[in-house]
């Protein structure tokens, strides 16, 4: 059971970008929650990115990798960090996406400090928590200036 929440009912398996294909996993979970008030919003999330860590590294040791690509429950934590307060409508839902699927791959300082330094399944989803972290800045800039 813990593995396949690790793995995001298995999209973690996906042949090409297991990672982009957790965030995808991450959408309808976001649109679910999306309803809710804020700060129902940021308990939950803090609820799942604080039960991530011990999941992600529970499968990490199952799967015998420090950070196994397979692992994408980081993903769906950090995109919901993403999403935080974000204005309704598709073009936010994407604008979040695409950010921060940038930020976990390029991973800006402090991300791959972050990635490279934490071990265990804080290490997991750190680096992901601080893309989020990040998209969500992005996000909230841009609604300010639009």
């Amino acid at each position: 059971m813990l593995l396949l929440l690790a793995t995001g009912a298995g999209a973690g398996y996906a042949p090409r970008a297991p990672g982009t294909a957790g965030t995808l996993v991450a959408v309808p979970l976001y649109l679910a929650l999306a309803a809710l008030p804020l700060p129902a919003y940021v308990a939950v999330t803090a609820c799942l990115c604080a039960l991530a860590v011990p999941i992600c590294g529970h499968a990490a040791v199952v799967l015998g990798s420090a950070d196994p690509g397979a692992v994408v429950l980081d993903e769906i934590a950090g995109f919901l960090v993403a999403m935080c307060a974000a204005p309704p409508g598709w073009a936010w839902v994407i604008a979040g996406f695409c950010a921060f699927r940038f930020f976990d791959i390029l991973k800006p300082w402090p991300i791959a400090w972050l990635d490279r330094h934490v071990r265990g399944g804080l290490g997991i989803v750190a680096d992901d928590l601080m893309a989020g972290l990040y998209a969500a800045i992005c996000l909230q800039v841009s609604v300010y200036i639009l």
